[in-house]
C-alpha cells in the first residue's frame, strides 16, 4: 500500500465534509490525517486528506470525488511537488530533574516553548509527519501530559495553484 496526499477544492456549504469523508469510507480507505481550512476566498475551503491504499482504488476514488457537485478541484500532492508541514503541541511535566534534557530535546528539534509554569511546559514544533513522530518518541521518556496535532498541510510548489483546474 501506499501514502497520498490529496487535496480537495470545495465550496463551502454546509455538509461538504460529510460527503467527501463518507466518499472515503464507501472505497474502504483509512484517513490518516484530515485538515479542513478556509481559502483566499470565502466561498471556497479545503480539504487536504492523508491516506494509505492502492492506486487503482485512488483513481476511482478520484474519479467518484469529481462527482460530487461541491467538489471544484482536487490535486495529489508528493514529496517533490509540494510543501507539507505540520503542527503538534506537547504538554510535558515540569520536573528539574528532566527539565534540562527536554529543552536541550527542544532544542535540537527547534521546538518552541509556548507556555511555561511551575508544574508544566508546553512546546510547539512545525515540521513534517516523520519528524514530528521522531520528537513525541523521544519526549516518551518523559512525562507527556498532553499531545495536540493537526493534519497535513500542504500547498504545491510553484506557481500553480489547486484553482487552475477547476469545476467551477
Amino acid at each position: 500500500m501506499q501514502r497520498y496526499t490529496v487535496a480537495v477544492l470545495v465550496r463551502n456549504q454546509f455538509g461538504v465534509l460529510n460527503r467527501v469523508t463518507s466518499m472515503f469510507r464507501r472505497r474502504q480507505f483509512n484517513i490518516d490525517n484530515l485538515t479542513v481550512s478556509e481559502t483566499e476566498s470565502p466561498d471556497y475551503s479545503r480539504i487536504t486528506v492523508q491516506f494509505s491504499g492502492e492506486e487503482r482504488t485512488k483513481k476511482q476514488l478520484v474519479d467518484q470525488l469529481y462527482k460530487l457537485p461541491d467538489v471544484c478541484s482536487i490535486r495529489e500532492l508528493d514529496k517533490e511537488n509540494s510543501v507539507s508541514f505540520e503542527l503538534l503541541l506537547i504538554k510535558l511535566e515540569n520536573d528539574p530533574d528532566t527539565r534540562g534534557n527536554i529543552m536541550a530535546a527542544a532544542d535540537a528539534f527547534e521546538a518552541k516553548t509556548v507556555d511555561y509554569s511551575r508544574d508544566s511546559i508546553v512546546l510547539r514544533i512545525t515540521s513534517d509527519s516523520r519528524r514530528i513522530d521522531d520528537f513525541i518518541d523521544l519526549m516518551r521518556d518523559y512525562k507527556i501530559l498532553e499531545i495536540c496535532r493537526t493534519g497535513v498541510v500542504s500547498l504545491e510548489r510553484g506557481a500553480d495553484t489547486i484553482r487552475k483546474v477547476t469545476n467551477l
